[in-house]
């Protein structure tokens, strides 16, 4: 879709549909307040016989409204006026394009830029009205014969009630697009099945994205070469499967040579059985979501390539399958990872932080400024959290807290849980440096204190996403979100400023 910011005079785009802010109490936005007058107070007579509440999410269109030249206005409910929060905000906006779009209007001008919301600037709504816009168009008929119903809302204007700010808003517009762009490129690989997305098939996305950036540069490591550099957690995993791993380095080039990277891991299982120690069948559905730490990679990579960040940055993506047979690692065999460091293994669904844990390994080469690893890791996070925060655990508290405002600025939040030395002694092992698991307590803390003894030679936080990446409401309701690519890419602009 094509979006854009201007300051709009509302006679001159009769042919568009126009989306105006109501709230439940009937207090009209600026614009809504102005239509009114002209269509001699036919919105406020319509609230008054009850026809529309402005409750949060609802709609109304109307067609050709009586003494203005407006072909539609759709009339998008605010909720009250003093609890329109970001959550809220976005709820309309979502509402009010999915309405504008069944209406079936090639174009519309969204006015909700003059709604206030808590604590939010002119230029946060309209990067947010883009992100959401995105979200609520998006769909997955990859494999479906009969498609989804074509997207007639093609272009979205977006009102600029404030023209001073006509410059902050094109920025935020320009990188609401690029953000969208990359949230697409996650959620898409995300939602693949596994039979097509594979190692292999990452990997040559990856390529494609290289040469599509002249900012991006790309090195595959088979098998051999992991071999080579004696990456034996990483390969421990991949053995069972007949899926050749691979370790993808992606290089972006936007500041000087010098200039130390931001590096990312994506935990990249493109398929999780869970090994030998096998999942139960319910749980192998959604499976297919445990590369979305690869992919939320690939999606910042693209993103900031777009936006020509003046930063570098590297992005490692470990691709395996976990698959159980009689090749496949089992419990209580002991690995030896790139790092030199032992592993028993306790839990062949433990596999995760194997591959993490060679790959935060190799990742000392580029000599980063900052590390983040982004993993679907854990079960524990959703029992802990649900799925509406990341958790972060981090070796520095200034790097945790840079990334818990990106979060609430791009409404894309995590919570911090704690990595004290106590939870150190979950995963003691008596034969080797460690073991994989720590049992039941604390599992998501235990998981990332595991991946801290990988991470000592930077500055480093971990974000398991298991309970944001994808939405899992039984097997019919399943769907890649794209999440936590708004937040990272709000960290990396935040450290452009």
């Amino acid at each position: 879709m094509k979006f854009s910011v201007k300051a709009i005079q509302q006679p001159k785009q009769q042919k568009s549909c126009l989306i105006l802010g109501i709230y439940e109490n009937g207090e009209l936005t600026q614009t809504a307040k102005e239509i009114d007058k002209i269509s001699h107070t036919y919105i406020t007579k319509l609230i008054k016989q009850g026809a529309f509440d402005g409750k949060l999410g609802s709609s109304l269109p109307l067609y050709h409204l009586a003494h203005t030249p407006f072909e539609v206005i759709l009339l998008v409910g605010l909720g009250k006026a003093d609890k329109l929060t970001a959550a809220n905000f976005r709820k309309a906006v979502i509402a009010s394009v999915k309405a504008a779009n069944a209406a079936k209007h090639p174009s519309a001008i969204c006015y909700l830029t003059e709604a206030n919301v808590k604590d939010q600037s002119l230029s946060w709504k309209v990067k947010q009205i883009v992100e959401a816009s995105s979200d609520a168009l998006y769909r997955f008929d990859l494999f479906k014969s009969q498609k989804e119903p074509v997207i007639k809302l093609n272009e979205l204007i977006i009102h600029n009630p404030d023209p001073k700010q006509q410059k902050a808003c094109e920025l935020a517009l320009k990188q609401g697009e690029a953000i969208s762009d990359g949230v697409v490129l996650t959620k898409n690989l995300a939602n693949l099945p596994s039979n097509v997305c594979t190692p292999t098939f990452i990997a040559e996305q990856a390529k494609d994205l290289a040469k599509s950036h002249s900012s991006l540069s790309i090195k595959v490591l088979e098998e051999k070469d992991m071999q080579k550099l004696g990456m034996g957690a990483l390969l421990g995993v991949s053995q069972g499967s007949a899926e050749d791993a691979k370790l993808i380095a992606l290089e972006y080039k936007g500041a000087a040579k010098n200039q130390a990277p931001v590096a990312f891991i994506g935990k990249g299982v493109t398929f999780d059985t869970g090994g030998n120690s096998l999942k139960p069948a319910d749980s192998m559905v959604g499976m297919k979501y445990d590369m979305c730490g690869a992919a939320t990679v690939l999606g910042v990579m693209k993103a900031a390539a777009e936006l020509k960040l003046p930063i570098n940055i590297v992005g490692i993506i470990p691709a395996v399958e976990n698959m159980p047979g009689g090749t496949a690692y089992k419990p209580e065999d002991i690995l030896t990872s790139m790092s030199g460091q032992t592993i028993e293994v306790i839990s062949t669904d433990a596999e995760g932080r194997l591959i993490l844990a060679d790959a935060l390994t190799y990742c000392e080469r580029y000599k980063p400024d900052v590390v983040i690893d982004i993993a679907t890791l854990t079960g524990a996070v959703v029992i802990a959290l649900g799925f509406y925060a990341t958790g972060l655990l981090s070796n520095d508290d200034g790097l945790a807290n840079d990334l818990l405002q990106a979060g609430q600025k791009s409404f894309d939040r995590a919570w911090q849980l704690p990595l004290w030395d106590e939870y150190q002694e979950q995963i003691k092992s008596p034969f080797a440096d460690m073991a994989n698991t720590g049992g039941r307590s604390a599992g998501t803390i235990t998981a990332a204190c595991f991946l801290s003894r990988f991470a000592k030679k930077f500055r480093w936080a971990h974000l398991d996403v298991a309970g944001t990446a994808a939405m899992m409401m039984g097997t019919q309701d399943r769907m890649a979100t794209g999440r936590p690519v708004p937040m990272l890419m709000q960290y990396l602009i935040d450290r452009c400023l």
